[in-house]
């Protein structure tokens, strides 16, 4: 197997020295989750100098480190630059420039993890395609993305986030895509914007490393779509795609339809038809992955191919992984989307539940960073949970008390100022049969509720765990 990096390149790639030769198969900044053989690069961060865990490093197997200081060569081999940041970034520009890869860049105010992980699938089984891990989607994750990308990368899968103006412009024109494509634009980080036009602006940056060769690919069911596509051709791009059920997509929604494993799709792709399985639930997810097939089709890779593998799409744990609990009985249906929310998510949620069979619970924690329109925003999801026919309502949090408000007491079961005040009432209430969907934001701290309920699995032979009912 030919080296990820060589001592060689690596110095070539970002003008430093090496006290001694090494090849490494991967690249890491955390001395943790460092994979032998692989190029440890000491990032100096808020609360973390990486130059610290430099021999923990090479403990765990590193290669080598790369370092913005002299270190002990008995330790182990350094690659000695001015600056570590400027290195990674340094490594991921020449990784762009040596394989010839095709770029997609992947932001949204919602479902960009998703589309980039559909988007590995759907091209991972035509040619070499590498994806940024998790959601390393930041200005460290981005370059640590394209530094661990692969020589032989035909497809390479950058996924951009941002909660701030200016973040993801530098990320494009490092990362200097062949498509782009824009999930959608929604109130997600309102507290750091005016405005959600000024949000659209934002995620319009993922256009500065691109030039007229280029490809954007937009929701036309967006009520951005429009200043979305300015910013486009303001930037030069030369192709635009649209996919959504609007009537002017060039990848339109047809129709849908529930079966077993999934959701059965109609759509159009230029007037021609095509139907496929998608194999998560929900509405957005279809809608997602007509944009994943707008991706392809500029790609000019194999449309039908990319379709037939959409039946094998899972969410992920805690964005919407669907699992049947056993208990006396019975089973029940937890739906995890605890990793985070915001106001179209948790929205596009309910309406997963509430598709569902049996007594529908919605587990709420609170969606943060929602600034002076929290209230409102929160208070605004009454209307899904009667639209969804919401059985029951368990809320946590000071921005949920606003959804109780609305309610008026329908529907809420009950309330509390954390997950873990609500969990007593949440496990007694259900019961064989029920759906339960747990969401919030990451710091509404919901994933230990998804654990207690999961740890309410009885085993085989009929014993019940005792770990949930006692809140752990």
């Amino acid at each position: 197997m030919s080296a990820l990096w060589t001592s060689d390149e690596a110095a070539a790639a970002t003008g430093g020295r090496n006290t001694a030769p090494w090849m490494a198969q991967g690249v890491s900044i955390d001395s943790r989750s460092l994979q032998p053989d692989d190029l440890f690069i000491a990032i100096v961060g808020p609360n973390s100098d990486g130059h610290d865990h430099i021999a923990g490093a090479f403990e765990n197997g590193a290669a080598a480190a790369m370092s913005a200081r002299t270190t002990d060569s008995a330790t182990g081999p350094a690659l000695i630059v001015e600056d570590t940041m400027t290195g990674m970034q340094s490594l991921a520009r020449h990784a762009r420039r040596r394989g010839g890869a095709k770029i997609i860049a992947v932001t949204g105010s919602v479902g960009k993890t998703g589309t980039k992980d559909t988007l590995n699938l759907a091209l991972g089984q035509q040619a070499p395609t590498h994806a940024t891990a998790g959601n390393l989607n930041n200005h460290w994750g981005l370059p640590l993305s394209l530094a661990r990308m692969p020589r032989d990368t035909k497809f390479g899968i950058l996924e951009m986030g941002m909660n701030s103006p200016g973040e993801i412009a530098p990320l494009s024109k490092l990362a200097q895509p062949d498509i782009a494509i824009i999930t959608n634009v929604s109130a997600v980080h309102i507290e750091f914007f005016d405005s959600e036009e000024d949000i659209a602006d934002a995620k319009a940056e993922i256009f500065a490393g691109m030039d007229s060769n280029g490809t954007a690919v937009l929701n036309r069911d967006n009520r951005h779509y429009e200043r979305l596509t300015n910013h486009a051709k303001q930037a030069g791009i030369g192709r635009i795609r649209s996919f959504g059920a609007h009537k002017d997509a060039d990848i339109r929604l047809i129709d849908t339809s529930p079966q077993t494993g999934g959701t059965h799709v109609t759509a159009e792709i230029d007037g021609k038809p095509i139907s496929y399985v998608m194999g998560a639930a929900g509405t957005h997810w279809v809608v997602n992955s007509l944009g994943v097939l707008a991706v392809v089709d500029a790609l000019g890779a194999d449309i039908t191919d990319a379709a037939s593998v959409m039946a094998k799409v899972a969410p992920a744990t805690g964005r919407g992984a669907q699992t049947e609990i056993r208990m006396d009985g019975g089973t029940f249906l937890l739906i995890d989307e605890s990793y985070n929310a915001s106001p179209a998510s948790t929205r596009a949620a309910l309406d997963v539940l509430g598709g569902c069979a049996g007594r529908k619970i919605a587990v709420l924690g609170d969606m943060l960073e929602l600034g002076t329109q929290s209230a409102e925003l929160h208070a605004a999801l009454a209307d899904d949970v009667t639209r969804n026919d919401i059985d029951i309502l368990f809320l946590a949090g000071k921005g949920m008390r606003a959804l109780a408000d609305a309610m008026a007491g329908n529907r809420v079961a009950g309330t509390g100022a954390s997950s873990e005040a609500i969990l007593p009432q949440v496990i007694d209430v259900i019961r064989p049969g029920d759906a339960v969907m747990v969401k919030g934001s990451l710091g509404s701290r919901m994933a230990p509720i998804v654990t207690a309920l999961k740890a309410l699995e009885i085993s085989h032979n009929g014993a019940a765990t005792q770990r949930a009912a006692n809140g752990r």
